[in-house]
Formats: C-alpha cells, sequence, structure tokens
C-alpha cells in the first residue's frame, strides 16, 4: 500500500476563557469513510480514506481538530481487504498502524504551533535536557 496523497479540509482551534486547575489531554483518530475512485493518472484504483484528528484538553476547554483525505494506492489484494473490512466499519489490522502513524505525524506537527499560539499544554511530551550529576 502506497500514501500518493494527503490534504487537509478544516483545521480548528479553539480555546475557552476560565482553565481547568488540571488539564487531562486526549487524541483520537477517527476514520470517517473509504471510497473507491479511479484516478486519471493511473490505471489503478485507489482508496480515498476521510479522517478527523482531534486533540481535546479537559472536556470543552479547547479542542484541536483536523479533517482531512488520505490518498492510498493498495495492491488488488489490499484493495479488496479494505474494501471487505470497511463494510463492518474497520480497517484491516496490519494497516493500521501506518495510517494512524502517518496522520499523526503530519498533524501534531500543525498541532504543537497551534497549541502553543493558543497558549495550551503541549499535547505531547517535549525532549528536555536535564544537568549531569
Amino acid at each position: 500500500m502506497k500514501i500518493i496523497g494527503f490534504n487537509l479540509s478544516k483545521v480548528l482551534a479553539e480555546k475557552k476563557e476560565k482553565a481547568p486547575e488540571r488539564v487531562q489531554i486526549n487524541q483520537n483518530i477517527d476514520i470517517k469513510n473509504i471510497v473507491k475512485e479511479k484516478i486519471p493518472i493511473s490505471q489503478n484504483e485507489i482508496l480515498v480514506l476521510s479522517f478527523s484528528f482531534t486533540i481535546s484538553y479537559s472536556g470543552d476547554y479547547a479542542k484541536i481538530e483536523f479533517v482531512g483525505n488520505i490518498l492510498l494506492m493498495p495492491e488488488k489484494d489490499e484493495l479488496k481487504n479494505f474494501l471487505k473490512s470497511w463494510k463492518d466499519k474497520k480497517i484491516p489490522d496490519e494497516a493500521r498502524p501506518p495510517l494512524f502513524n502517518f496522520i499523526m505525524n503530519k498533524c501534531n506537527i500543525k498541532a504543537l504551533t497551534l497549541a502553543d499560539d493558543l497558549g495550551l499544554p503541549s499535547h505531547i511530551p517535549m525532549p528536555r535536557i536535564e544537568p549531569e550529576k
């Protein structure tokens, strides 16, 4: 399976006025839809995977959300396997880690900047240098 495209259709970052005492951060990737399409540059069929990636801060204190699509060019067997799995609203187990890692790699960088702009704590731990003892 090859990832041949990625685009975002929505980027949302919002923060309420009053911060809770203790901020909890949750991340969620939701695959909204998978459809088969033909593209003019290839004889192969592709899959268009629609997703949302959301970072929620303590309920409704703050939210960063990305909505977009990934274009996949699977092999013939993978195409059938994807479409069969999607009938049950699932992604094949072997495809889930690389797809989710790809989504997180693309969105986390943008989310760090948005969180910083809004004065929110980072949703992923940043590397730290400790003094030698």
